[in-house]
């Protein structure tokens, strides 16, 4: 496992990891991106799919982009940053900005304070991680959650 980490001075960190998201600790909340239709048919998203199952739980909550659905699971939180309506489509920066800052919100309003992820944005809906990671950075530098970065 190759780990790269950002400190920052309020302790918050960003630590980029080289393995599979799944095999994080229990502990950790999970993030990832979805489409207001949570449809979810390709990349991680079926993964995610597969393992939490909750489309209709999702679709219950009525998040549109820029918001996050939450689902809980075997004691931790699965949030789902809704970054466009149709699956087809893809999201801005702004938009992502947005539901990550939902997601900060209920993660300090439930004590969340690790959460794993894939480069969220990066794989099929095609945003540049560099944008992506400072988006994370000015969300949650003034925090003390912890963000770990999967990548494959």
């Amino acid at each position: 496992m190759d780990k790269m980490k950002v400190p920052c001075s309020t302790g918050w960190r960003l630590l980029h990891v080289r393995g599979d998201l799944f095999t994080c600790p229990s502990t950790d909340a999970l993030a990832h991106c979805i489409s207001e239709d949570c449809r979810m048919g390709a990349g991680i998203a079926v993964l995610f799919k597969k393992k939490f199952h909750g489309v209709e739980e999702l679709q219950a909550q009525k998040k549109q982009p820029g918001q996050c659905a939450v689902l809980e699971r075997s004691g931790r939180f699965v949030y789902y940053l809704i970054t466009k309506k149709k699956y087809n489509q893809k999201p801005t920066y702004d938009i992502l900005k947005k539901s990550l800052v939902s997601m900060r919100e209920h993660c300090l309003a439930n004590g969340v304070n690790s959460i794993s992820m894939p480069r969220i944005g990066c794989g099929l809906d095609k945003l540049e991680w560099e944008n992506v990671s400072s988006i994370i950075t000015e969300v949650f530098q003034d925090t003390k959650i912890s963000i770990t970065v999967y990548s494959i």
